[in-house]
């Protein structure tokens, strides 16, 4: 009996998984698997090399990350009732231990550590937590994202806007733009920790120059106020081009007819963008807004080659703790119950940006 030949559809089908079979594998093989992997680490306490068996421990990795707590504490007193205070007329309150360690009275503070803390009134207020080094690199990984992301997407968007005109030689500034996209990370790094060197760095002597030698040397990665502000300066001029292109792209696709009418009208540039340009860029805005964000969470390099989460872990990040407590001190378990919960929040500001950037009918 004689075979029915099989169709055109099912051999280009088939041609089809050919070719997207080696990504399908290997994308498997290192974002699928390992997630599951690292869902399933973050419930036990895994170590990297340890003798002990692994064992399932719940949602304690989760909690020792998560926990914090509000303590207020009154000033010393003497007997009298009167306030004490020290040499200087401060007040004196007792510390911080006497709560968190064995105290009956405070049995949820155990093992909790002070983050920050304020004056209420006569009242000492303090931040526990009881893994303050996390807490830190969560709030600095948001505070990276809230700076990043309106800026760089802000600002290729103006640049996306500056050459898509037709000009000479613009594609050379097309090129200047985008080169630093494909230089490497590392080596980007390497070279901002040079022009941010606090003794002879590049900065510093161009602001010196720039002032006429009233500019005092500032140490910008050795410095608590200003190291994440250094880092996030050189991300957003490390990757405004990618993003640039990708405005770029949007603004290309955009009818050359609507900008006649415009014209036509008598529209401003200001009305022209607000009422052709911006409209139409709607799906490249949501794109941009959500790879600058994923990104921006994913912060790792910079911060490893330029300040290794310092000073006094004012650059930490949630990926860098994910790394340093997954392989440098072999807590798998913790590594994974931290990328765990970026993954979530990433997860979860994404879905909140498509929403807001949805189609309103």
């Amino acid at each position: 009996m004689r075979k029915k030949p099989t169709s055109k559809l099912r051999q280009t089908t088939a041609a089809g998984w050919g070719m997207a079979s080696p990504a399908i594998v290997l994308m498997s093989l290192f974002l699928i698997v390992p997630f599951i992997l690292a869902f399933g680490f973050s419930f036990t306490n895994q170590r990297l090399v340890s003798p002990n068996p692994t064992e399932y421990v719940g949602t304690s990795n989760f909690s020792q990350l998560l926990s914090f707590d509000i303590l207020t504490i009154e000033p010393k007193k003497a007997e009298s009732g009167q306030l004490i205070r020290d040499d200087d007329g401060n007040l004196t309150y007792p510390r911080v231990r006497k709560f968190t360690r064995k105290n009956p009275n405070y049995p949820e503070l155990k093992g909790m550590k002070e983050w920050f803390s304020w004056s209420s009134g006569d009242d000492r207020v303090v931040m526990l937590a009881k893994d303050v080094i996390f807490i830190k690199a969560l709030v600095n990984t948001v505070v990276f994202v809230l700076i990043v992301a309106p800026v760089q997407g802000g600002l290729a968007l103006l640049l996306a806007l500056l050459i898509n005109q037709k000009m000479r030689f613009i594609n050379i500034f097309r090129t200047i733009y985008f080169m630093p996209v494909v230089m490497s990370i590392i080596v980007v790094s390497i070279l901002w920790r040079f022009i941010y060197d606090g003794d002879d760095g590049l900065l510093n002597n161009l602001l010196s120059i720039l002032s006429f030698g009233y500019f005092e040397p500032i140490d910008w990665l050795g410095r608590t106020d200003t190291a994440l502000g250094s880092i996030a300066a050189m991300s957003i001029w490390q990757a405004v081009g990618f993003h640039m292109v990708i405005w770029l792209s949007g603004l290309q696709t955009i009818p050359a007819s609507l900008y006649e009418v415009a014209d036509i009208e008598g529209a401003t540039k200001w009305q022209k963008f607000r009422y052709v340009t911006w409209p139409g860029l709607r799906n490249t805005a949501v794109l941009v807004l959500i790879v600058i964000t994923m990104q921006a969470f994913a912060l790792f390099s910079q911060v490893n080659v330029m300040t290794r989460g310092g000073p006094l872990d004012s650059t930490q990040t949630l990926v860098y703790q994910a790394v340093i407590r997954g392989y440098e001190k072999q807590d798998i378990a913790g590594g994974s119950a931290i990328s765990v919960i970026l993954f979530l929040i990433v997860l979860s500001i994404s879905l909140f940006q498509r929403y807001l950037t949805r189609e309103k009918t």
